[in-house]
Parts: structure tokens; sequence; C-alpha cells
């Protein structure tokens, strides 16, 4: 990951003191190179100030520096996003929708519209990246079983696939958590393909779904309690997270899966994590719905 710029809370309410100030940093962030018109490629553009948007000289199309991304025809003012970006991401515990309508005086469905789609800009630019070299991979189950209900493998419990990339003095260097269905070969290949480069090393506990794993080699030896450490403490990392801020239970678990992970794979950056978040909202893919 490239390095990204400190922001201390004295230099945002400063920098991003205006709508002004927050779409001039959005521009900067989202064409990096200069200026790309999305549907030609062209370069040259007018800026249409009094309704904040820019015309291509080419193709004369307009487009504006939150088109096509989370912010898409949003109504609410781009200094509300930059705060909700900037609590979301300063937030070591993260912020719930209650918490965030508190602490910015609005609505609970505004600060749930705008957690929804800064964990979908999360989800975006963490699939940028594969985990390669010595993995750790196991699942775990999620919420509370059923009584008298099965536990287990075969448990009714949601259930998630954990994988943890290694360096070569075996310290955790990425994470992804992933809701599966069940843990069937066929599953968890579908999660290799997705998160993980062909031709690393997995090291599981010896489950007969792993064994079977294509294009990765699987090291199934490690039966021992302490064996997968860095799968179990990301585990028990998450549900203390859960826990503590959204009391145990979500509903769909995957935007927060999505939120844990961001923060742990920037988590020696925790002072660039503003403009790395902001970074990742301003190059995200707008929701469908």
């Amino acid at each position: 990951m490239s390095k990204a710029e400190q922001i201390s809370f004295k230099d945002f309410r400063t920098r991003f003191a205006t709508k002004d100030d927050c779409r001039e940093y959005l521009f900067a962030e989202r064409f990096p190179g200069g200026f790309a018109f999305p549907k030609c490629g062209g370069h040259e553009y007018y800026s249409l100030k009094t309704r904040h948007v820019c015309q291509c000289k080419r193709c004369r199309r307009q487009t504006s520096v939150t088109a096509g991304t989370v912010m898409h025809r949003t109504h609410l003012p781009l200094t509300v996003w930059f705060w909700a970006i900037y609590l979301c991401a300063t937030d070591k515990r993260s912020i719930s929708a209650k918490g965030l309508a508190r602490q910015l005086e609005l609505s609970y469905e505004s600060a749930w519209y705008l957690l929804v789609r800064i964990r979908s800009a999360m989800h975006d630019r963490d699939q940028n990246y594969l985990l390669e070299g010595i993995i750790e991979m196991d699942e775990a189950y999620l919420g509370a079983p059923k009584h008298g209900k099965k536990r287990g493998r075969g448990t009714e419990r949601e259930k998630m696939a954990v994988a943890v990339s290694k360096d070569k003095e075996n310290h955790p260097l990425f994470l992804r958590l992933q809701i599966i269905p069940d843990v069937t070969t066929t599953t968890l290949q579908s999660v290799v393909n997705t998160h993980i480069k062909s031709g690393s090393v997995i090291e599981c506990d010896g489950y007969r779904s792993y064994l079977k794993l294509d294009n990765i080699l699987v090291d199934a030896s490690k039966y021992q309690i302490g064996d997968l450490k860095w799968v179990h403490v990301a585990i028990g990392n998450f549900k203390a997270f859960l826990l503590g801020t959204y009391h145990g239970s979500c509903g769909d678990y995957q935007p927060y899966l999505d939120e844990f992970c961001f923060r742990y794979n920037r988590r020696f950056q925790p002072r660039q994590l503003f403009a790395r978040l902001s970074r990742a909202v301003a190059t995200s893919c707008a929701l469908l719905s």
C-alpha cells in the first residue's frame, strides 16, 4: 500500500471547513494524474462552478467529483460526508449509526445511509489486494446457537471464512473475512479464487474441505491449539469489535467484516486512516440501490 498523508484533527478542521474545500480534495483524489472524463477519456474540460460539474471539451458530457461513487446523487453536504469519514476513520472501536447521528445531529436514517456507503467503499478498496505467501485459513461462527441445535461445522449460525497472510517472521500481514453459506470445498474454493493469489500456501487444520482446493498448496498439519494463532486472534478481535460497538448482532454481517478488515490491514498507519478512507470513498463504485 502506498503511503498516505497524515491529517490531524486541527488540519482536518482547517482544510475541510467548506464544501468547496471538500470538493477540491475529492477532485485531487479521484484524478491524481489530472482530469480524465470517465466516458471518453478526454483530459480538457470546462469548470461549471455554479453547478459544481466539469464538462468535457471532447464529448461535451458533464461529470462531478461524486458521480459514479458511493456519494452519487447524495443530498447531504460534502462537509457532512467528510465529518462522517473522519469520525469513522479515527474511532478505534468504529462508530454506530446512532453514535454518528448524535455526533453530527443527523437523523438515524441519514447516519445509516452514510455508514452503509462508507463501508461499501472499504470493501471496494480492499478488493484490489490479494493475499499471498503463507496464509492461515479457518472458519468461525457468529451469533448465538439456537437451543438444542447443532454446534461446530454443521451449525445453523452464520459462518465466515478467515484468512491471514504472514511474513517470513510469522507476523500477520493482511486479513480477509467473508460470510459463507457452508464449509464445502466449492465454497472455500470460491473464497480462495477471490482473495488469494494462485500458488500460495494455506495452513489449515486438515478438515477435508480444504484438502481438495485447487491453485494453492495446502499444509494440513496445523492440528494443535495455537498452530493457527493469527486466525484465532483475528476472530477474537472481530467478535470483541462486534460486541463492543454493535452489541454482538447486526443482521447482515459482511459490511462489518469489511470495515474490520479495512482497519486491520492499515493498523500500522492509524494517523493515515482518514486519508486512506477518503481516497477509498473518492474512488469507490456507486451502490446499485
